[in-house]
């Protein structure tokens, strides 16, 4: 399983994925993280420039959490099976353990095209 974290900063969650353009992907085996690597894509390739893009470099997650997200993302992560976790959290790794765990809660997505 792989779980991709929103960071634009490396540091943090990020809120506003839809402009993020690094990624924390975790690869998970038996509920433990195996490997952990920084994704960095093109502002071509973030999610609010590439509407439809079939074959976009997080396609390959399970599962993406981050700070924030609006409702058009939110289904089309759906679509392409991707579960989209919205979580308050702001680390990265503890995000991930919660998720886990079982115990990360999601919140409801910004109705509308984007999230600010």
């Amino acid at each position: 399983m792989k779980i991709a974290v929103s960071s634009h900063n490396r540091k943090k969650i990020t809120g506003h994925t839809g402009r993020c353009r690094r990624f924390y992907i975790y690869e998970i085996s038996d509920d433990n993280v195996i490997n952990k690597d920084l994704l960095e894509i093109t502002k071509e390739q973030t999610f609010h420039e590439s509407h439809g893009q079939t074959n976009h470099p997080l396609s390959n997650v399970e599962v993406l959490i981050t700070g924030g997200m609006g409702m058009g993302l939110f289904r089309r992560l759906t679509a392409q099976n991707i579960e989209p976790i919205i979580t308050t959290e702001e680390d990265p790794d503890r995000a991930v353990s919660l998720y886990l765990a079982g115990e990360l809660t999601s919140e409801t997505p910004v109705e509308g095209s984007c999230h600010h």
